[in-house]
């Protein structure tokens, strides 16, 4: 077993030269640190050096009839490689030398060579800013995303998130009784091909009930948004688009059950993942909708004194009752299976069947698109129209953070997502003033 080499006792202080005791830790005179070592010199190959009368250097004189020492030069003694095995054409190093040869003779130039360009990018990369606590505003997140110093937990990216296209902008909050947001949206502008421009929305709920509810409603979104900015610029007719976008967008959530059976093993008997979804193109004349499950779009004008409307009907049960004329509207929201859905994206859903309808507004307005956590609150069209701001179609964005306060206001029970769209698109461009 190795042990620690033990310190020699400084005859002197090696800092001002001052006499020392054995044991002595400091020096009395400079109060050096004695117990510190000092840096051994480099290895560099030491021989016995050797004088001559005349050289400068006062040698003794040997006594008559003593041998002369004997004079060594560097080349007469044998070298060892790296590994301490004796050179090409050496003789073996004798034992006990003490002397080692284990430097290459030094070429006249150094070659130089390249930087790695990897190492030049990661050094040359800054450091990201810690992230600082929302709630004491003064300890570090941890990699858990929790306060290094009150242990808080730190909102996650979707908790609430924001977004603004061109003329068309959507809000999507957590809410106030849910642990995570299950909700996600998609907005965004185009072109159709005679020039004319085109706003979209996609808004999509998770369903709690089943498994990753929150993959599914980004999948889904993401999904139909793409679809949507893909054809529209093509010539593909915008109720034909949001149908296959629907169908896109359905795809992309039974893709989620079709993964490992790891990411599912956390919650083996639950549904697949599933979610509703609803969406809207607003052209320069045209406004078209589409969507499965109980989200809902809203037309308002900008003139309160003409009526609102609600532009979808639900795929759920309350729906049912009142279209088979069962119950009343009233009766059947009040029931507890009201909000029982009827129709979903996911693998275990029944066939697929998108609803589409197109308008043609004879004046201007604003579309909202949301999910049941903001209708909940403003379920009438009347209400609706009572609670968007009458600027919205200039300030979309502002107009769909006011509408996710008033569902936050009224108890936030659930995630809240709403998307606001100016009708008729304005010109590319044109947003949230």
């Amino acid at each position: 077993m190795s042990q620690m080499p033990q310190q020699a006792a400084l005859p002197k202080c090696p800092s001002c030269a001052e006499p020392v005791e054995p044991g002595d830790l400091f020096c009395g005179a400079c109060g050096h640190d004695l117990s510190v070592v000092p840096e051994p010199p480099q290895d560099h190959p030491t021989l016995t050096v050797t004088g001559s009368p005349g050289d400068g250097v006062d040698w003794p004189v040997p006594e008559p009839g003593s041998a002369p020492p004997a004079v060594h030069l560097p080349a007469d003694l044998p070298g060892t490689d790296s590994g301490g095995a004796p050179e090409h054409g050496s003789a073996p190093q004798p034992a006990g030398s003490g002397v080692r040869f284990d430097r290459p003779a030094e070429p006249d130039e150094y070659p130089l060579q390249a930087p790695d360009p990897r190492v030049a990018e990661t050094v040359a990369a800054p450091e990201e800013p810690a992230q600082v606590c929302v709630a004491c505003r003064a300890g570090r997140v941890d990699s858990d995303g929790y306060c290094e110093n009150c242990g808080h937990a730190q909102p996650r990216e979707r908790d609430h998130m924001e977004r603004e296209s061109g003329p068309v902008a959507a809000v999507s909050d957590r809410g106030l009784r849910h642990h995570r947001n299950e909700d996600a949206f998609a907005v965004g502008h185009t072109a159709l091909p005679d020039g004319t421009p085109a706003a979209v929305a996609v808004v999509c709920d998770g369903v709690s009930s089943a498994t990753r509810p929150d993959d599914a409603s980004a999948a889904a979104s993401r999904a139909a948004g793409d679809a949507l900015l893909a054809a529209l610029p093509r010539g593909t007719h915008p109720q034909t688009a949001l149908h296959e976008a629907i169908v896109a967008a359905a795809q992309a959530v039974n893709a989620l059950a079709e993964e490992p059976a790891t990411a599912r093993e956390h919650a083996p008997h639950q549904n697949a993942p599933a979610c509703t979804i609803v969406g809207a193109v607003v052209t320069s004349g045209l406004l078209v909708v589409g969507w499965v499950g109980d989200s809902r779009v809203y037309w308002v004008p900008d003139d309160r004194g003409a009526p609102a409307a609600r532009l979808t009907e639900d795929d759920s049960w309350a729906a049912q009752m009142v279209a088979a004329g069962l119950m009343s509207e009233a009766e059947a929201y009040a029931d507890e299976r009201a909000h029982a859905i009827t129709g979903w994206l996911g693998a275990d859903a029944y066939e697929l069947e998108p609803h589409t309808a197109s308008f043609k507004p004879d004046r201007s307005g604003v579309v909202v698109v949301c999910t049941d956590g903001l209708w909940n609150y403003a379920e009438t069209a009347e209400e609706m129209s009572e609670v968007v701001p009458p600027d919205a179609a200039e300030r979309p964005l502002h107009s769909a953070r006011v509408l996710v306060g008033h569902a936050l206001d009224g108890g936030g029970h659930d995630n809240v997502t709403v998307a606001v769209l100016p009708f008729p698109a304005p010109p590319q461009g044109a947003g949230s003033a």
